[in-house]
């Protein structure tokens, strides 16, 4: 049995800007003040040293929040782009409330965040399913890979959300929210089985 603890990345000032960061790693992406303090107050309460290793995203954001959580465990870390967060291409960068007044149709109004049919209207924008696809990916190799072991996965918001979508598979959707920046899902897979569980997602310690 592997078990996969994703983390989302703390917040970032694109965050509060209410941006579209996809793969975009400058500055305004890195985390700031407040996305350091929610790191180590995850660091305090979820200690990661029962874990055996960390794979990251080689974004900045998600390296900081694995660097902060990883001061005392000294884990050993390892860095995969298919825990890079989903890129929104031409719409990486912008506001959510500029391009929702563009095109309100590609927007979900509960979650004030975008439909798959984005990608219409983003010029070399992800599919859903295509970030849905490359995490799935990396569950079925790090499962056979690392069948006994415990992996924290440091990443991105639609990052984790498309790993519970590639299991739950719902109807749906937009019924799943993206996760909390520092939250944890839990996720456990039975590589010989190829069976896999949401055990919880979204939780904050």
């Amino acid at each position: 049995m592997t078990e996969f603890y994703f983390i989302r990345h703390g917040q970032t000032k694109a965050n509060v800007l209410k941006m579209k960061q996809g793969n975009i790693n400058t500055e305004i992406t890195y985390l700031n003040t407040n996305g350091q303090k929610q790191a180590q107050h995850l660091a305090d309460n979820f200690d990661i040293s029962f874990a055996d290793r960390i794979i990251c995203s080689p974004l900045k954001r998600a390296q900081q929040t694995a660097t902060i959580l990883n001061q005392k465990p000294q884990l050993p870390i390892t860095y995969d782009k298919r825990l890079r967060e989903i890129s929104y291409g031409s719409w990486d960068g912008q506001k959510n409330a500029d391009l929702k007044k563009l095109h309100p149709d590609a927007y979900n109004d509960y979650w004030n965040d975008v439909l798959p049919l984005y990608t219409q209207y983003a010029t070399n924008g992800e599919s859903f399913n295509d970030v849905i696809k490359r995490v799935n990916n990396f569950l079925n190799e790090n499962s056979q890979k690392y069948p006994n072991e415990k992996i924290i996965c440091v990443t991105h918001g639609f990052t984790v959300k498309a790993t519970a979508l590639s299991i739950l598979k719902p109807q749906d959707v937009m019924s799943l929210p993206e996760p909390r920046n520092t939250s944890v899902t839990k996720i456990i897979a039975l590589a010989d089985k190829k069976e896999f569980y949401v055990e919880y997602y979204n939780q904050i310690f």
